[in-house]
């Protein structure tokens, strides 16, 4: 396996030895729009969406696949996923915005988020949202209060901690008991009882999410017993019936060449196989199965590119290789030691040389995009191609050291689209008052 089975699916090497994506030179890009860049492959994008749905159906019958927009989200790939039958998981106004600024079937939206606001309850019942995910009692209270003002019966999951370790950085695990985010299972009959007893709430479900990065098949398997098993005692006490069972996402993508993924496959049979067989096994009817997929949707799809500045070599004990972007568009090494791979996307035919420490430009030690990786003779100029950077990137770049957020195409078939223009200097002083 070579580094180029990380970047998009279409990626290749043209005669010259430049990296192509979705039939653009990386390295005309770069030209042409600058850097740091931002690309997202259409034809990878649009794949995954495919491959989502036909793996989950061909193992369960009622399945909807939604897209969780905190991976990345803006309008050009909002309506993408619109027109690949996807719907779509938000976590704040600002996400559901996006989603309403191009025309997303609300309805097709699952709005999430464990604080959210009176404000943002409101805006998701005014507009209609298909659910609500309700994380916590008080949430549920002032959702009961807000839609008897409003007059309106809100569909709601209740999202339910099941106490699962999912084997991932500790920042990302989401579904054990210590988490800020759901019910712990011993307190969701609380929650039921209170959700049922509202007269404008109607519970229709569960959801649960086990975390992030999540490589092992285990995890799920064993929330989907206990949630099942929860489900048959709320049956029989309250005859409560399963409509919906969220499983959320996780699912891992291959970030270096020694990190593979499980393939999709064997995350949808997994899951299926065992939602079926515990429902047959506690007499319940099969929920319709709700997967929230966004890194494994958009991850591979996404490329970062940089400019090579400074190269600095300390005799003995390693070469920096400056570029002109870094934490500031990419915290994700920083914030959880990720690993990415790299390539140089204009010498891609030329033999490696040595090893390298990729450094990003921002004032902080702790800004480095890839650690002690081969490459080929490095020179300022050259233009450093990073894969696997679709997801939580761009959603948590800032504006660090006043620098600029970077611009984002969208390339298919030799074509790049700009979906997002760079900031500008002027930018960064719009909202400031003086």
């Amino acid at each position: 396996m070579s580094r180029l089975s990380l970047f998009p699916l279409t990626a290749e090497v043209s005669q010259q030895g430049h990296l192509i994506i979705g039939g653009c030179d990386t390295v005309e890009l770069t030209t042409e729009f600058g850097t740091p860049l931002y690309l997202f492959d259409e034809f990878s994008l649009r794949s995954k969406c495919s491959e989502f749905k036909a793996e989950f159906s061909r193992h369960y019958g009622d399945v909807a696949i939604i897209y969780a927009c905190k991976a990345f989200i803006n309008g050009a790939l909002a309506l993408i996923f619109v027109e690949e039958g996807l719907g779509l998981d938000v976590v704040s106004a600002g996400e559901l915005g996006i989603a309403q600024s191009v025309g997303f079937p609300l309805t097709q939206v699952y709005f999430h988020g464990s604080n959210k606001s009176a404000e943002e309850i409101k805006l998701g019942l005014d507009w209609h949202v298909g659910r609500i995910v309700v994380d916590n009692l008080d949430e549920l209270t002032m959702l009961n209060e807000i839609a008897v003002g409003e007059g309106y019966m809100a569909d709601i999951l209740l999202r339910l901690s099941p106490g699962v370790e999912p084997h991932t950085h500790k920042y990302i695990t989401t579904g054990v008991v210590d988490s800020k985010f759901g019910f712990p299972l011993f307190s969701g009959e609380e929650a039921l009882a209170q959700a049922l007893a509202a007269p404008n709430l109607n519970p229709v479900g569960w959801h649960f999410h086990l975390g992030s990065l999540i490589y092992k098949l285990e995890p799920y398997q064993e929330a989907i017993e206990l949630i099942l098993n929860f489900t048959a005692e709320m049956k029989q006490k309250y005859n409560f019936e399963l409509k919906e069972l969220n499983v959320g996402g996780g699912f891992a993508i291959q970030y270096s060449l020694d990190s593979p993924a499980p393939p999709i496959s064997n995350y949808a049979e997994a899951i299926a196989a065992n939602v079926v067989s515990k429902c047959q096994e506690l007499k319940l009817a099969l929920p319709r199965l709700i997967v929230e997929p966004g890194r494994a949707l958009v991850g591979q799809a996404g490329v970062a590119l940089y400019k090579v500045g400074v190269v600095k070599e300390i005799p003995g004990v390693r070469c920096y290789i400056s570029v002109d972007g870094g934490m500031a568009d990419n915290i994700r090494p920083a914030l959880y030691g990720s690993k990415y791979d790299a390539v140089v996307a204009n010498k891609m035919l030329e033999k490696e040389t040595g090893r390298v420490t990729i450094a990003g430009k921002f004032c902080e030690s702790g800004d480095i995009l890839v650690k002690d990786i081969a490459m080929p003779l490095v020179s300022a100029g050259d233009i450093i191609a990073i894969p696997g950077c679709g997801a939580y990137c761009l959603p948590m770049a800032s504006n660090y050291n006043a620098s600029l957020k970077p611009a984002i195409v969208l390339v298919k078939e030799g074509k790049a689209r700009l979906i997002r223009r760079r900031e500008t200097l002027a930018d960064l002083s719009l909202c400031d008052l003086v």
